[in-house]
């Protein structure tokens, strides 16, 4: 996944050489990645992932596995197979990811007063759901312990700053972002600094929202899932019947991609969930079952 870096490469990411013309163009007419936003909402038939989780559940007794983890596992095999969503844009340059990185924020407690704390999760090629939940669970645990990270002091020590040396220094930080030097002891955690941010509503039961894309980090994709809830739909003979589903939006950066590729990257990301026993191969398997999103 990984090539030798080269003059323009960053030290997270490689730059995208041979654009044409008008993605090039495009970083000239709208410049900022939080005026190139594009809303997806989708709802998605999980009716077969949740009999595929009591399974499992009843299996791994001695686990804790839960939507959320499946859900972050879709996405980072989605990454995995449509590498155009892992790309970012700043300074007027098209770069990818050298890796795939998923965030979330997380409490310490469900309180209004509680502190929120950053999260950022790699996922590596030979991932899958079982790891990946493993992983989410010691970071979860870490957090809760109020183990902070050198990216939660950082922000603590500079938000408590007087204000005009507090603007002064983000400025700074501004600039040194845009060209991808800020240390990593300010990026590692930092969910800015990520594929996507990834939020569950459901497990505060209330429904998935569109949420602001950022023009700092290189985070291109924000995505937030709603409560799991019955609905009637139709099936395929025409027939109402009740299923399980749940409600994503989805907010990107619409430069990175068309149109075209958006609309099959939500279909995979639909068919990997109406197939769960996909999220057991590893992360950077291809799937190639769903000829529609080839």
């Amino acid at each position: 996944m990984k090539n030798k870096r080269r003059f323009g490469d960053r030290k997270d990411a490689k730059k995208v050489r041979n654009l044409d013309g008008m993605h090039n163009i495009m970083v000239d007419l709208k410049p900022n990645r939080c005026d190139s936003d594009v809303y997806i909402n989708q709802k998605i038939d999980v009716t077969n992932l949740i009999k595929y989780m009591e399974k499992l559940k009843k299996n791994n007794p001695d686990k804790h596995i839960t939507y959320f983890h499946a859900f972050v596992t879709a996405i980072g095999k989605l990454f995995y197979n449509r590498p155009y969503l892992n790309r970012f844009i700043t300074n007027r340059t098209y770069y990818e990811h050298n890796d795939v990185k998923i965030a979330f924020v997380a409490k310490t407690e469900f309180k209004d007063n509680a502190q929120e704390l950053l999260c950022v999760l790699p996922i590596k090629e030979n991932d899958n759901l079982m790891t990946i939940s493993d992983l989410i669970s010691k970071k979860v645990n870490k957090i809760r312990t109020n183990t902070k990270s050198d990216t939660n002091n950082l922000i603590d020590i500079v938000g408590k700053l007087p204000k005009l040396i507090r603007i002064f220094v983000v400025g700074i930080v501004k600039i040194l972002d845009r060209h991808g030097w800020l240390p990593a002891s300010m990026v590692n955690d930092n969910i800015y600094y990520s594929s996507a941010i990834v939020s569950n509503l459901g497990s505060i039961k209330c429904g998935s929202i569109y949420h602001n894309i950022t023009n700092f980090g290189t985070s291109s994709m924000l995505a937030t899932m709603g409560p799991i809830h019955k609905e009637k739909v139709i099936d395929e003979k025409g027939k109402e019947v009740i299923r399980d589903v749940c409600e994503f939006g989805i907010n990107c950066d619409e430069r990175i991609a068309d149109g075209l590729y958006f609309a099959k990257s939500i279909q995979l990301l639909q068919y990997i969930l109406e197939n769960p026993e996909l999220l057991e191969t590893k992360a950077s398997e291809k799937i190639y079952e769903n000829k529609e999103t080839k």
